[in-house]
């Protein structure tokens, strides 16, 4: 195959967001192939048994098992890179495989981690119930409040841990300053970026050391596929992760693999658009749902608590937004139900609009206490916006709201 070269790597770095996702990381065979190849290979043949052991050994180029390598999964990883701005980048068999491998590759039995107590919910069992199992200590802190960060260091924190914005309330963290107070401290910064995507924020560029996805959200963009990504320095990826992947193996297939590397081709059009028409569409229920006693949790509107550090942290907000109904579970419940459009699901990222209440759906597993403190309410219904007409969206939410007797 003719594989991208260290000079054609200085050249793709120059490129610009939508050029990366369309080429970046991209390799030809011989066959000169213009869409990416698939190769469904577990393993590979060689020349002469010295030049296995080369491989094996790290003194030469070239695959060796596709747990490890895969010429599809390679493709893909290298384009998440240039897109992240990272040195490197492992794919993952999802996102959760993504965040638990971003976690138990670093940690160890007597260290600490401190993470932000609104998340997704399988992000807080790993922080809640995972972690201590191996003796790891973890405290949970408001994730807004950087005085809570810093009180919660200890001599052995070795991890903060957090998600921007946050799933499914839309808090925000401040990345300059968190990250900047991490590494004061000599702290791994490992943030979920999975809301965002590097099209419309950038975390490294603001002192985060790793950078985890579920790319099964925004980068497929289509509810296709399963696949994840952890992004670093050159020095974390292969020093710190491969050796944590190489031996538990929570490996990319080849198949979705090229799916997401489809989804990328798109991927700064689908956020950028999907992101103009939620804030439409947030901008027009707001004053109904606010009349009746609820609220509209979206970082793009000037209610949200957060919005001035979400002009200065993103390019846009994205595609996803939380309401808070004034009825509680059964009027959200309602809501859901009476929705014509928009399908009742938990996915997000999709191009399809999607709505789910996460009280009873993502979050849960937790205790009604952690979903309180998380401010994962009873009234609360996440929304992903998709591609469809703005008037149609609208339209159907108004007639849900109606239905609901909001």
């Amino acid at each position: 195959m003719k594989k991208t070269t260290a000079t054609d790597r200085n050249v793709t770095r120059r490129w610009r967001t939508a050029t990366r996702s369309v080429r970046g990381g991209a390799w030809r065979s011989e066959h000169g192939e213009t869409s990416e190849a698939l190769f469904l290979s577990s393993g590979y043949t060689y020349d002469s048994a010295a030049e296995v052991a080369a491989r094996f050994a790290g003194e030469a180029d070239g695959m060796t098992y596709s747990r490890l390598q895969n010429p599809t999964v390679a493709m893909l990883e290298e384009r998440i890179a240039l897109l992240e701005g990272a040195e490197a980048c492992r794919a993952q068999a999802s996102g959760m495989a993504a965040m638990t491998a971003a976690l138990l590759c670093q940690l160890s039995s007597g260290d600490h981690l401190v993470a932000a107590r609104a998340a997704f919910g399988s992000c807080r069992w790993l922080v809640d119930s995972l972690l201590p199992r191996f003796g790891i200590d973890t405290t949970v802190v408001d994730g807004t409040d950087l005085a809570a960060w810093e009180a919660a260091i200890r001599p052995n924190t070795k991890v903060f841990f957090f998600e921007t914005p946050a799933n499914p309330t839309l808090e925000l963290v401040d990345l300059a300053a968190v990250c900047g107070l991490a590494r004061q401290h000599g702290i791994i910064s490992v943030v979920d970026n999975a809301f965002a995507t590097s099209v419309l924020q950038r975390p490294l560029e603001f002192g985060a050391d790793v950078v985890a996805y579920s790319a099964t959200k925004l980068m497929d963009g289509q509810g296709r596929v399963l696949a994840g990504a952890v992004c670093g320095s050159q020095q974390f990826i292969n020093e710190v992760l491969l050796p944590f992947q190489r031996n538990t193996g929570p490996t990319l297939s080849p198949f979705n693999a090229w799916v997401v590397l489809k989804g990328l081709e798109t991927l700064p059009l689908r956020a950028k658009a999907q992101s103009e028409v939620a804030l439409s569409v947030g901008k027009a229920i707001e004053p109904r749902i606010a009349a009746a006693g609820g609220r509209v949790l979206h970082p793009g509107l000037p209610s949200h608590p957060q919005f001035a550090l979400a002009q200065r942290q993103m390019d846009a907000c994205g595609p996803i937004f939380s309401v808070i109904l004034p009825g509680g579970r059964s009027q959200a419940h309602a809501f859901l139900d009476a929705l014509e459009i928009v399908d009742i699901s938990n996915n997000i990222g999709d191009a399809r609009s999607l709505a789910c209440h996460p009280a009873s759906t993502t979050h849960a597993g937790l205790s009604a206490e952690v979903r309180e403190d998380m401010g994962v309410v009873e009234g609360m219904v996440r929304i992903n916006i998709g591609l469809e007409d703005v008037a149609d969206l609208v339209e159907d939410f108004d007639r849900a709201l109606s239905a609901a007797g909001v």
